[in-house]
């Protein structure tokens, strides 16, 4: 189930492209047009509505959304007749298109509202298959391991020393889910001192790892450039990306690869192992505009992480650090006159 966060921030989206007047009016209307919104998410957008907490959430989303229905980018002053929120849904097969509204059967919406997260991935979905599928790979829980086994069981053998060597089996893979808490509880939020440098030197040695697997997948100019397509979530299909993020708000149509090329020559895709608090990998993307000549720079980075906790799955969390706004391919929504 979505956060409230979530809904206020798709569904109060959607609600601003009906044309009502004012969000207190569209929220007391529940207005048909809105389809898979349940009487208990209204009922909890009232609540949240009166509570007052989550004021810039309710403003911003509205604003967006009218912006998109008056926008000649968007509905051009058209009132939709179906306003699909996909809530909760999950695709029932892959898909790359990041959509929370789907209006009139034609426009797609993605709802972004202060995350420069990109998407959540498998490592070796990332980094050995390319983004090609979204399935997890039966080695998601055993990355770390894979990357820098003597590494790993050097940190573990650390750990199971400062918790009490009696306490913990000899091994990762022995460990059992009371294990795992009795380790949460004893290296709770940072880890405790005697353990920081031996994280740092495995987070690191993860990092060079993960890099030089990603490179050796991306040795032609055409497999950087489909990566780079991937990693922005350009798809064969337009779709409009609303949000927020601390400059401001974000109101964009993002292109396709095809339009991407007509305006823009990718060079290179650079990647680089970073050291920093979770095992990081930098990944920037060079280009050149067609028309201009300008250069332009995209970066992002990934960080590999336990997905819930230590000693959970691995995930590969991408990041954009370039702002929404100027990244080839992402183009401004258009302002009605």
């Amino acid at each position: 189930m979505p956060d409230l966060r979530t809904e206020i921030t798709e569904i109060v989206t959607g609600l601003g492209m009906t044309g009502i007047d004012a969000l207190p009016d569209a929220l007391a209307a529940r207005p048909a047009v809105m389809r898979n919104v349940e009487p208990h998410h209204w009922d909890r957008l009232d609540r949240a509505l009166e509570d007052g907490r989550h004021g810039s959430e309710f403003d911003s989303a509205w604003i967006n959304g009218r912006t998109f229905l008056e926008s000649p980018d968007g509905l051009r002053g058209r009132e939709p007749q179906l306003i699909e929120w996909k809530g909760a849904h999950q695709p029932p097969g892959f898909d790359f298109l990041p959509v929370d509204l789907r209006i009139d059967h034609v426009f797609l919406v993605s709802c972004k509202y202060q995350s420069k997260v990109l998407m959540n991935s498998s490592p070796s979905n990332l980094f050995q298959r390319r983004l090609s599928d979204r399935l997890a790979g039966a080695d998601s829980g055993s990355w770390y391991t894979s990357c820098a086994p003597d590494e790993y069981q050097h940190l573990y053998s650390c750990i199971r020393r400062h918790v009490g060597q009696q306490l913990l089996p000899p091994t990762v893979e022995a460990l059992a889910a009371s294990h795992v808490a009795r380790i949460r509880t004893a290296c709770s939020q940072s880890w405790p001192t005697p353990l920081a440098p031996i994280w740092a030197e495995f987070s690191l040695a993860v990092a060079v790892q993960s890099a030089a697997r990603w490179r050796r997948e991306l040795q032609t100019p055409l497999r950087r450039e489909e990566m780079l397509w991937r990693l922005l979530r350009l798809n064969g299909s337009t779709y409009f990306l609303l949000g927020s993020s601390d400059t401001g708000p974000i109101r964009l149509r993002i292109g396709t690869p095809w339009d991407l090329r007509q305006e823009f020559t990718m060079q290179d895709l650079d990647l680089a192992a970073v050291p920093a608090g979770q095992p990081k990998v930098s990944w920037t993307a060079h280009l050149t505009g067609n028309h201009s000549g300008d250069r332009h720079r995209v970066e992002g980075h990934v960080e590999v992480r336990w997905a819930h906790g230590r000693f959970s799955s691995v995930e590969a969390k991408i990041y954009l650090d370039t702002p929404h706004g100027e990244v080839p391919g992402y183009v401004p929504l258009v302002s009605a006159a």
